[in-house]
């Protein structure tokens, strides 16, 4: 049992689960090895550490888990992802490596053939070939079906000619680009014979082995960032840049020698989103690290309120530590709730995505459930690293207390791999493929033109989970707000109702007005998108419990899950209450249980936000590490005494 009473080993057993062999691996290959962030560094300085510290992965083994045997990896998707969420204390360095190893080797891995990966996979993975993801464009970011970059196919010379025809189809955001790139996977709309194919990817060299920019090739610097100073940000320009009909990243689509093109997949739709799927990790990616950063951001302001001593309370003779209040247990401990329960939901989503779902229909609901986790999550740590640094006052706004850069290094989060806003829109376009069958209408006008298209068939399914869930449900005649049943049917009927009442919005739609009816909808659009990822996170919390073995963890872990979702209903009163799903008195029940529950969380709160186990070397503000000593000399001291 741990000092907090819960059995602390199971309850880290259960954070690690299916890849605690990787986060052992990680912890154990990153002891002793320096990796600072490189704050304070300017921008060259941090660049080129960061740099140094991508070849310190390299020989710590991690870096070739999510590569194939065949190639010298390890063929390890779900470890490589969840590898680069142990990264948190330096979010250049997890940028930066999840831009080598997750997107340019995983592109090359995804929509590459043999030829690519027999050429090129070992020097990816041993870093000999720093490479680019240049899909962004300037004046095209979360559109990338109308990226403007061509490549020609000239059958004379069995060559594409890659070439950027205006200022706005310039690649633009491109990590590694500015500094240490040689070869780019380039996105580009594919010509043969005077006739578009669609986005394709190609490997364009962009610098020869001693770092000179190519001809045709343009690349201009970024420059200083809010954050993530040591990721060389750059932008790229191509005139009339020539490559091998080799180069063309050939699984999905390919061009004959004499220009004749060919596909295994006949729809240009259906063969873009086909290849957009199977880079779907770096999405995935984003959300897990982002997950990491709070988590941290959470271990820094938690010990430090747990030490923290300020006003007095009458009669006592010191004062009072900041984590007893209840205002600063309300600001940090709801927030701890929804990180446990994202973490969960993110290891639900690795493990799908490691397990690579077979049939469309199955790829789709990863898609949809990725974008929607990624959106979440990301705003969430956007959101907790502030309360973060509000909770420490001004030590929080101190450099070395790390929060600071915590804040800086994660705010871009929320807009690259995809955009926030964009990604809820894709989350509800797939759900409402689900009303394709019920409203004759929507499947042959306009609207189905704007929402269908792009995701036939595309049923969001119930989660895996789901059979546990209906039984808590069926089992549950409580109607009182800590029944999980209850809490499980008010989240359900939520997305149910929303989804229901957008699609009425939406069935409005004929060929003239369907972008009309759809635009006016979108705050809509977003909601129901929002409220199907509250109920698959929950779901998560709850597949979570219910694998804990220990008696008074699975009571302490319940606790946190009644937080998370009666914090979330207390978000969502307004809807809650002009539905009628909750009375004004059962609304304040729900504030005086989250008050109550916080108080009886706070005494297990560092050592629960320590289960998460981050790498001891990433814990390096003075007013957590201060903390931690002051609190592990006071156990040692109640132990004394006890004995």
């Amino acid at each position: 049992m741990g000092s907090s009473g819960f059995d602390a080993g199971e309850l880290s057993a259960l954070l690690d689960g299916r890849w605690a062999d990787i986060r052992k691996q990680v912890r154990d290959a990153l002891d002793g090895v320096q990796l600072p962030p490189g704050d304070g560094l300017d921008t060259e300085s941090h660049r080129a550490q960061t740099l140094e510290q991508l070849h310190l992965l390299v020989k710590s083994g991690i870096t070739d888990l999510g590569f194939p045997v065949a190639y010298g990896g390890r063929g390890d998707t779900g470890g490589s992802v969840v590898s680069l969420e142990m990264l948190p204390g330096n979010l250049s360095l997890m940028v930066k490596a999840g831009v080598q190893w997750g997107l340019f080797g995983g592109a090359v891995v995804a929509l590459g053939t043999e030829r690519h990966h027999e050429r090129y996979l070992r020097d990816i993975m041993r870093l000999d070939l720093p490479g680019c993801f240049a899909m962004t464009e300037t004046g095209h970011g979360s559109d990338v079906q109308h990226l403007r970059t061509t490549a020609t196919y000239d059958p004379a010379t069995q060559e594409f000619v890659v070439h950027t025809p205006h200022g706005s189809a310039r690649k633009d955001y491109i990590g590694n680009a500015a500094r240490d790139g040689r070869l780019a996977v380039v996105f580009a709309q594919l010509i043969t014979d005077g006739k578009s194919h669609g986005v394709h990817a190609l490997l364009v060299p962009i610098r020869d082995e001693n770092g000179k920019i190519l001809p045709g090739v343009r690349i201009e610097d970024c420059g200083r960032k809010a954050g993530l100073n040591g990721v060389d940000n750059g932008r790229i320009t191509f005139d009339q840049v020539r490559v091998p009909r080799e180069s063309l990243l050939n699984r999905y689509g390919d061009v004959d020698p004499d220009g004749a093109y060919r596909s295994p997949i006949t729809s240009q739709s259906k063969r873009f989103f086909t290849m957009l799927g199977t880079l779907i990790r770096g999405r995935i990616s984003v959300a897990g690290t982002a997950g990491g950063a709070t988590k941290l951001a959470l271990e820094i302001a938690l010990r430090y309120g747990d030490a923290r001593r300020q006003f007095g309370r009458p009669g006592a003779g010191e004062a009072t530590v900041v984590l007893d209040y209840l205002a600063h247990q309300r600001k940090l401990l709801p927030a701890l709730a929804k990180t446990f329960a994202l973490h969960f939901a993110q290891e639900e989503l690795v493990s799908t995505l490691h397990d690579a779902p077979g049939g469309e229909r199955e790829q789709r609901e990863l898609e949809s459930r990725a974008a929607g986790l990624k959106a979440i999550t990301t705003w969430h740590a956007t959101q907790t690293i502030q309360t973060c640094r509000e909770a420490c006052g001004g030590a929080g706004y101190l450099a070395e207390n790390q929060l600071a850069l915590l804040k800086a290094d994660t705010d871009v989060f929320t807009t690259f791999e995809g955009d926030n806003t964009v990604l809820l829109q894709l989350v509800a376009k797939g759900l409402l493929t689900n009303y394709k069958d019920q409203f004759d209408d929507l499947g042959t006008l306009g609207m189905a033109k704007f929402i269908a298209d792009q995701f036939v068939g595309a049923v969001i399914e119930r989660t895996a989970t789901r059979n546990l869930v209906q039984r808590i449900i069926d089992g549950s005649g409580k109607d009182d707000i800590l029944d999980r049943g209850w809490q499980l049917k008010l989240f359900d009927d939520r997305e149910r109702h929303v989804l229901d009442g957008l699609g009425r919005r939406l069935r409005k739609s004929n060929r003239d007005n369907a972008f009309e009816v759809f635009n006016n909808a979108q705050d809509h659009v977003l909601r129901a998108a929002r409220v199907h990822v509250d109920r698959i996170v929950l779901e998560a919390f709850v597949a979570a419990i219910d694998r804990c073995r220990d008696r008074r963890t699975t009571e302490l872990l319940n606790k946190l899950c009644d937080l998370y979702v009666l914090a979330n209903i207390e978000a969502d009163r307004g809807w809650f209450l002009e539905h009628e799903r909750i009375t004004p008195r059962r609304s304040k029940a729900i504030i005086e249980a989250i008050n109550v529950l916080c108080g009886q969380i706070r005494p297990h709160a560092v050592d629960l936000v320590a289960a998460f186990g981050l790498p001891r070397q990433w814990l390096t503000a003075p007013i957590a590490t201060g903390a931690q000593a002051q609190r592990q000399e006071a156990q040692r001291t109640h132990e004394a005494s006890a004995e």
